[in-house]
């Protein structure tokens, strides 16, 4: 088992996939990353309830639901969560009913649904806790779907890979890590282009020049 650690629904316990379906995250890197994005967002100081207020958020890989519903819990929405085993997204629609949190649950595979028609918004922050065998190469085909496509220009991609993995190249983009032990947090985040510098007007027509 499983829980939702603070906001509305602190304390919560959440179900979790029998065998080893789904590899949740642990309580101490949860705390740490949404301790950490309450500082990002300028919110550390407020109720955890209200830590994500106005935030939208894209869980990716979403497993239990966990990081999902964390993120509901403290104030996030809309929140979508993506989870390719239909029994798994299943566990997670049951796990918001319990909870009494409102999210979306897509049961598809991350890849399809990023590669699906334009979405109609993008999120502030897009988590992603793809199996550690995901390969390097791959994450970062995804993470460039998410970039383009996803993600709001002043907004965050969070990937929670193992310590010992390389670290994903993501164009454009600014990355910093955060290290649990075996588990790392990339941050990602877009840079935006600097505004074309300013010219000068080209000049008009010599007055004195006949037409």
């Amino acid at each position: 088992m499983s829980r939702i650690i603070a906001g509305r629904a602190g304390g919560r316990r959440l179900q979790t996939p029998a065998g080893d379906r789904t590899r949740p995250t642990t309580d101490r890197v949860r705390e740490a990353f949404f301790s950490s994005l309450a500082a990002w967002n300028g919110s550390g100081d407020g109720s955890a309830d209200t830590h994500l207020t106005g935030l939208s958020f894209l869980d990716l890989f979403a497993g239990s639901g966990g990081v999902g519903l964390e993120a509901a819990s403290r104030g996030a929405g809309p929140v979508v969560m993506v989870e390719a085993d239909a029994r798994t997204a299943q566990l997670i629609t049951r796990n918001a009913a319990d909870t009494g949190l409102e999210a979306t649950v897509r049961s598809a595979k991350v890849e399809t649904f990023l590669a699906g028609a334009a979405p109609n918004q993008r999120f502030d922050v897009v988590w992603a806790d793809p199996p550690y065998a995901f390969s390097s190469e791959a994450l970062e085909g995804l993470l460039a779907v998410v970039r383009d496509r996803w993600v709001l220009p002043n907004g965050v991609i969070v990937v929670e890979r193992d310590t010992r993995s390389r670290l994903p190249e993501v164009g454009g983009c600014e990355i910093w890590t955060r290290p649990y032990g075996e588990t790392t947090l990339v941050w990602i985040a877009p840079i935006e282009p600097d505004p074309p510098a300013e010219s000068d007007p080209p000049p008009g027509p010599d007055p004195l020049e006949r037409p």
